[in-house]
C-alpha cells in the first residue's frame, strides 16, 4: 500500500514523513517554530546561567502562567508549573493527611500511573483505594454519574476523575459530577492529562478543588509542560514533591504556594516557557482559532473510528457525543493472544509499525484478553491515514476482521 499523505498542515511539524503518526494522545507533537523558541530559550540559559535563574525566571514564569491561566479561564495564582500530569496527581496525592478507614475513589478508568499513585498512598496511610466501575461500552454520560456517585460513602475523602479517560477516550462529565460531590463535602481531583486543547476547559467554573493537565498533548508544548490548579482554599495543604528554598524563604512579595512551586531546584524550564508560543501558533493555523481546532479533531477522530469499524467487523463503544478527540475500538477477540513483545507492545501494533510504519496504540484494557486500537487526531492527521490504518488492519486481521468482539 502506497503511505498516504498528511494533512498539509503537517508541514508545521517534524514528524518523519516515512512514517504514519496516528498516536499523537501518547506524548504529543510540537511544532517546529515552538521548537525553535525553546532553543532560543536554552541559548539565553546557557549565554548566563546566573542572569536566566536569578533575576529574569521569576517574570518568565509569571508570564507563562498568566497566558495559560487565560487559555483556561484560571486566576494565575492559582496555577503551579509542573513537569506532567502525573506529577499533579501525585503532589496532591502525596499531600493529603489520610488515617485507616478512609476511602478514595476513582474508576477503573483511571490512568494506570495514577492508579497506582492511590494505591500507593492508601497503602503507607492505611486508607483503602475504592474502585467504582463504569461500564464499556458506555450508552452515556449517565452510566458514568450513577457508578461514581453510587460508590461515594461517609469515608470518601477524595474522587480522582479522569476528564478524558486514556485508555477508553470517554470525556467524563466532571461539569455535572464535581458539583455534586464536593456539595457532599468530597473533594475532586481531575486528571485532565488530554482535556487542554481538546475540550473547552474553564476551571474557575469547574470549582474543582485539583485540576491537573498537560500542556505537551493538545497544546502542542515541547514536553515536560503542563500545570496543577489549587483552589485557593485548598493551597495551604499542597506542597510540591520536591520540598526547596522556598519553604523556609522570608520574602513576602510572593505567596508561600508561588514561592515553593516555583522553584523545586535547578531544573530545564524551557518547555513551560514555550506554552504561550504553542497556544498562539496552533489557535492560528485555522481560521475559527481553537475552537475550530477541536471541531477539526473531534471530527476526525469520529471518522477515523467509523472507517476502522467498517475496515474490521467492529462497533463503537460508545457515542461519539461522549468523545473529544480520543477513541477506541475493541478487537476481535483472538483464541491465544500473543506474548507481548520485548519492550510489552502489543504484537499488532509492533506488525503495524514494522510492515507499514503506522504509529497507533494496541493495547489490552481491562484485561488482557480485551484488546484496543485507539485513534487520536490533531492537525497534522489526514481522513486517508485512518484509510491506510484500516487496510493494514484488515490485511493484519484477516479472517478475524469479520468477527466483531
Amino acid at each position: 500500500m502506497r503511505r498516504p499523505e498528511p494533512s498539509p498542515l503537517a508541514t508545521h511539524w517534524t514528524l518523519d514523513p516515512d512514517i504514519t503518526f496516528l498516536n499523537h494522545g501518547a506524548f504529543g507533537a510540537c511544532p517546529r517554530e515552538v521548537l525553535a523558541l525553546q532553543a532560543e530559550l536554552r541559548a539565553r540559559m546557557e549565554r548566563d546561567p546566573i542572569d536566566f535563574f536569578v533575576r529574569a525566571i521569576e517574570p518568565l514564569l509569571d508570564e507563562a502562567r498568566g497566558r495559560l491561566g487565560a487559555f483556561l479561564r484560571a486566576d494565575p495564582e492559582d496555577l503551579a508549573l509542573v513537569d506532567n500530569a502525573t506529577a499533579g496527581v501525585n503532589t496532591v496525592l502525596r499531600s493529603l493527611v489520610l488515617g485507616p478507614g478512609d476511602e478514595l475513589l476513582t474508576t477503573n478508568h483511571a490512568y494506570n500511573a495514577c492508579a497506582n499513585a492511590l494505591r500507593a498512598v492508601a497503602e503507607r496511610a492505611g486508607a483503602r483505594v475504592v474502585v467504582a466501575e463504569v461500564p464499556f461500552p458506555l450508552r452515556g454520560p449517565v452510566e458514568v454519574t450513577d457508578a461514581v456517585l453510587g460508590a461515594v460513602t461517609g469515608r470518601t475523602r477524595l474522587v480522582l476523575l479522569d476528564h478524558v479517560t486514556s485508555a477508553t477516550g470517554v470525556v467524563f462529565p466532571v461539569e455535572s459530577l464535581v458539583p455534586t460531590l464536593q456539595a457532599r463535602g468530597v473533594d475532586v481531583l481531575v486528571d485532565g492529562a488530554h482535556a487542554p486543547g481538546m475540550l473547552p476547559v474553564d476551571l474557575e467554573a469547574l470549582g474543582a478543588a485539583y485540576y491537573t493537565g498537560n500542556c505537551h498533548k493538545w497544546l502542542c508544548a515541547p514536553k515536560g509542560a503542563a500545570f496543577l490548579h489549587v483552589r485557593r482554599d485548598r493551597q495551604a495543604g499542597i506542597r510540591p514533591l520536591v520540598v526547596s528554598h522556598g519553604a523556609n524563604a522570608p520574602r513576602t512579595d510572593r505567596s508561600r504556594f508561588r514561592l515553593e512551586f516555583d522553584w523545586t531546584g535547578t531544573r530545564d524550564p524551557t518547555a513551560t516557557l514555550c506554552v504561550a508560543r504553542a497556544i498562539e501558533l496552533v489557535g492560528s493555523l485555522v481560521p475559527g482559532g481553537w475552537d475550530e481546532v477541536r471541531a477539526r479533531n473531534h471530527a476526525l477522530a469520529c471518522r477515523a473510528r467509523a472507517v476502522l469499524c467498517d475496515a474490521a467487523g467492529l462497533t463503537p463503544p460508545c457515542p461519539e457525543s461522549t468523545l473529544g478527540s480520543l477513541a477506541a475500538v475493541e478487537l476481535p477477540s483472538e483464541p491465544e493472544r500473543p506474548a507481548l513483545g520485548p519492550n510489552g507492545a502489543d504484537p499488532l501494533q509492533e506488525w503495524l509499525f514494522a510492515q507499514h510504519r503506522i504509529e497507533v496504540p494496541v493495547y489490552g484494557w481491562p484485561v488482557a484478553a480485551r484488546r484496543w486500537i485507539r485513534v487520536s487526531p490533531h492537525l497534522h492527521n489526514s481522513e486517508a491515514q485512518y484509510a491506510f490504518l484500516a487496510g493494514a488492519l484488515r490485511e493484519a486481521l484477516g479472517p478475524e476482521a469479520a468477527r466483531a468482539p
